[in-house]
């Protein structure tokens, strides 16, 4: 299984080769390789009243690539957008990312998990323990996962920050079992 990062405007590629190490590490046996090409963010997706990015149009444009992907490489693929604008869905206030449940797509937000964002000094390690965090819950949606009620499950839904500093890197083991049976039959 193939799973690209995929830029949706500029994101620092130390950042992403954090995120794609860490998600190897979670997905076994998943190769996770960061696209070369990024993704211009849509002009269409702008909302200039609330100064976000409506996260349904970047998730398209991601699912785009996957579709670029499998034909040039032959086979299906999953690919992650990375953002770092403020991202929202309808009757939200943002959200940290989102994902087709399942699908083959997804993407995450750098925005808010920034400790600055907060008013704290920025903290590159917290930055990226976020990131890896929302990257390996929205994968998880994309493998078909839904969210858990276990508080430190990956899986378990964020709707704030203290939500996903609270939760681990790691699938409590009911999710790890579900997402086991269908790595299983995806590979």
């Amino acid at each position: 299984m193939k799973i690209y990062l995929v830029q949706v405007g500029y994101v620092d590629a130390d950042i992403l080769d954090s995120i794609r190490g860490e998600v190897m590490k979670v997905f076994r046996g998943a190769i996770c390789e960061i696209n070369e090409e990024a993704i211009p963010l849509p002009e269409k997706a702008y909302n200039r009243v609330r100064r976000q990015f409506l996260s349904e149009i970047l998730l398209n444009e991601v699912l785009k690539i996957v579709m670029e992907l499998e034909n040039k490489i032959g086979e299906q693929c999953i690919a992650l957008g990375v953002t770092d604008v403020d991202i929202y869905a309808p009757e939200m206030n943002f959200i940290f990312g989102e994902a087709q449940c399942p699908g083959r797509a997804a993407i995450i937000s750098l925005f808010r998990l920034r400790p600055e964002f907060y008013g704290e000094e920025p903290n590159r390690d917290l930055l990226i323990d976020r990131a890896v965090k929302e990257a390996i819950h929205e994968l998880g949606h994309v493998f078909g996962l839904g969210h858990c009620k276990d508080l430190r499950c990956v899986m378990f839904f964020s709707l704030h920050i203290g939500m996903t500093d609270r939760k681990t890197r790691t699938f409590c083991k009911k999710c790890a079992v579900k997402l086991d049976n269908v790595i299983d039959l995806r590979v």
